[in-house]
């Protein structure tokens, strides 16, 4: 059977006579042949391909039969050559009949994708993902094929990955796993999935559903390549891994540690481990400075950091060899040699692929961090209730402005919008042309007054939307002020909810609206489906079981929530259980959100706003894209506005005003 799949895109004659799309999809069909009963014989295909639109419809039953038992010997080209030299005869094909999709510029041959990488997460995905009852049918996965592709199709394989890399973010429940799924669950799959991955972290601006349903290899690898990085650098914070304290010397160089993105703090402990070698270099990335150059004394760092972390399996001739590859070779054995999963080929060190080699470093610290576990207590370490919230909210405020697609990525709020520039492309985003480029200063910005002209910008903007920013300064911004930075960051962004609704709700009639307005909608909501539930503010303790906001679902889209999988929510674990479906099943609809399941469970009034307004956005937007072409504009507001400015939670595009 897979012999089949491969056969289908790799053979150039087939290329010639079919489009993409239509290979691509007679690919499909034999993958969903396969799920259906797990395999497929040589006696059961004459029968099956009948589904096959080009095969099927031209090709009898019998001719089909005959084809492959002459064939059956010798399953590779030759049987697609012979099918498809019947269908070409009838049809009069030839290349005459390619379609202009090929010369497409949204056609994925305009994209390159690396073997190596997609070698490498596909047996990634296969270590991770063995034992998952659902996708036992379809791995292991050959990582020599595009098969990866085909099955991420339904969206399953991804979101399962999603839950891999941080465990708990989607609830199983809410993910369609029926084993042929229709197109508008395959779409509800990507939808949870896209949303997710914004959740976790992931950078999926211009990703959007029909990218998956249309096969786009490169934007599927890159997602799956952003999902394995966080699960590979999970731990490298002081939370999950405290010894890492052991890297810095006095209290403020921990404070700055704990500032640093998962990658740079992974470079910090290579070259601790390194300078403990008496490796003399410093590496400062994981490409120029790890690949194998011509010299062979700039090949040492691999095998310097392996022997210091695991001295039993070193072998003295890696550092003496002089062969670029071989010395490669050398490493990646002693790595095997440590438990270690090879993320990368010897030829990926000598190349210097970036990817991979963070992936192999990753794993490495994973498995041996060379880190002792003696330590003394750090007393900033211990998390009070406040320092807990305050990560909850910088995380979820870090990942919803990652999610308006700024071309600076941002690892910390407190460190990364210091300087405000961040900040003024968030302000114009949600609010365009507010900003004074002419006064602002572009990084990087040496003159620390500069940086301060830009926060006090940031602030007088803040005060011009009406913000509440009483004795707030932009030097509390510079200094990295954590209290008032949230509050300025959750003023902005239930700024930007309320101007979206305020486009998309009917009866509006350009009145500015408010936390009210969106409390009695939810209220009304529930109450018009014949529910008694309701809310009562949005710091409402009764809210902490989850039932309204079933409620709410199901009011918005009846076939949202399956009530038997929804508990009482009265213990604790009942109250967890629900909040984890509530925010999957709103993503799953297409809702943009970063909260947790404890911000439900606790009843975080800000982050309870979010999820209401969120559910409100997704169910007028709906009635705008299904309201009659003629309808009027003062019924339902601007088409054109809410086109342009209704993105917080579509999936397909992440700025907020484009």
């Amino acid at each position: 059977m897979a012999g089949y799949v491969g056969i289908l895109v790799s053979d150039p004659w087939l290329q010639n006579q079919f489009t993409q799309v239509e290979l691509r999809s007679l690919k499909s069909h034999f993958i969903a042949m396969r799920r259906e009963n797990g395999r497929l014989t040589l006696a059961e295909m004459p029968a099956k391909m009948s589904r096959l639109k080009h095969v099927g419809e031209n090709l009898t039953e019998q001719e089909r039969d005959s084809i492959l038992r002459d064939s059956y010997e010798k399953l590779d080209d030759d049987v697609y050559l012979k099918l498809q030299a019947h269908i070409s005869a009838r049809l009069g094909g030839g290349p005459k009949n390619s379609s202009a999709f090929l010369k497409s510029p949204t056609s994925t041959l305009l994209h390159t994708i690396s073997a190596s990488e997609k070698a490498s997460y596909v047996s990634h995905i296969n270590n991770y993902l063995a034992e998952d009852e659902f996708l036992k049918g379809y791995l292991p996965i050959d990582p020599s094929t595009n098969d990866v592709f085909e099955i991420a199709k339904d969206g399953v394989l991804l979101c399962k990955l999603i839950n891999v890399a941080v465990p708990g973010t989607i609830d199983e429940r809410a993910i369609n796993t029926k084993r042929v799924l229709n197109p508008w669950e395959m779409n509800e799959n990507h939808t949870l999935c896209l949303n997710s991955a914004k959740a976790i972290g992931c950078t999926v601006v211009n990703i959007g559903t029909q990218d998956f349903i249309e096969g786009r290899r490169h934007l599927v690898l890159g997602l799956i390549s952003q999902i394995i990085k966080i699960q590979l650098l999970a731990d490298l914070n002081l939370r999950k891994t405290p010894q890492l304290v052991q890297l810095v010397d006095d209290s403020k160089d921990v404070e700055e540690l704990m500032s640093l993105a998962p990658e740079k703090i992974l470079l910090r402990w290579m070259n601790f481990q390194l300078k403990k070698a008496e490796y003399p270099k410093t590496i400062t990335n994981f490409s120029s400075d790890i690949k194998v150059k011509k010299r062979a004394e700039d090949a040492e760092a691999y095998a310097h950091l392996l022997k210091i972390l695991a001295p039993e399996h070193n072998n003295p001739s890696t550092l003496a060899v002089k062969d670029t590859l071989e010395r490669a070779k050398l490493v990646l054995e002693h790595a095997d040699k440590m438990g270690c999963k090879r993320y990368l080929t010897a030829r990926d060190i000598v190349e210097g692929s970036p990817n991979l080699n963070l992936a192999f470093v990753a794993h490495v610290f994973q498995r041996r961090n060379g880190l002792s576990t003696q330590i003394k207590q750090i007393s900033f370490l211990e998390t009070s209730l406040d320092d807990a919230l305050i990560s909850r909210e910088e995380k979820a405020f870090r990942f919803w402005i990652n999610s308006l697609g700024h071309s600076t990525y941002i690892d910390n709020v407190f460190e990364d919008l210091r300087n405000g520039w961040v900040l003024l492309q968030t302000l114009d985003k949600v609010s365009p042309g507010i900003v004074n480029w002419k006064v602002a200063s572009r990084p990087p910005i040496k003159m620390p007054f500069r940086k301060v002209e830009n926060c006090n910008q940031v602030v007088k903007i803040g005060k011009q939307l009406k913000f509440s920013l009483v004795n707030i300064a932009g030097t509390d911004i510079v200094q990295g002020n954590k209290k008032l930075i949230l509050a300025y960051l959750w003023q902005l962004m239930r700024y930007n909810m309320l101007q979206l609704l305020k486009l998309l709700r009917f009866h509006s009639h350009g009145k500015e609206l408010t936390d009210a307005d969106i409390l009695e909608w939810a209220n009304s909501k529930v109450k018009m489906s014949g529910s008694q539930s309701h809310m009562a503010s949005f710091k409402d303790k009764g809210l902490s079981n989850g039932i309204f906001f079933l409620e709410l679902l199901s009011a918005v889209e009846p076939r949202a929530v399956n009530w038997s999988l929804v508990t009482k929510g009265e213990t604790e674990e009942e109250k967890r259980m629900n909040a984890t479906y509530i925010i999957s099943i709103a993503r799953k609809l297409g809702c943009s959100i970063f909260l947790l399941p404890e911000d439900v469970t606790e009843v975080n009034q800000k982050m309870i706003l979010t999820l209401t307004a969120s559910i409100m956005y997704w169910f007028l937007k709906q009635r705008i894209e299904e309201r009659p072409c003629g309808a009027s504009d003062t019924e339902s507001g601007s088409q054109s506005e809410t086109t342009s400015n209704s993105t917080i939670d579509d999936t397909a595009s992440e700025s907020s005003t484009d």
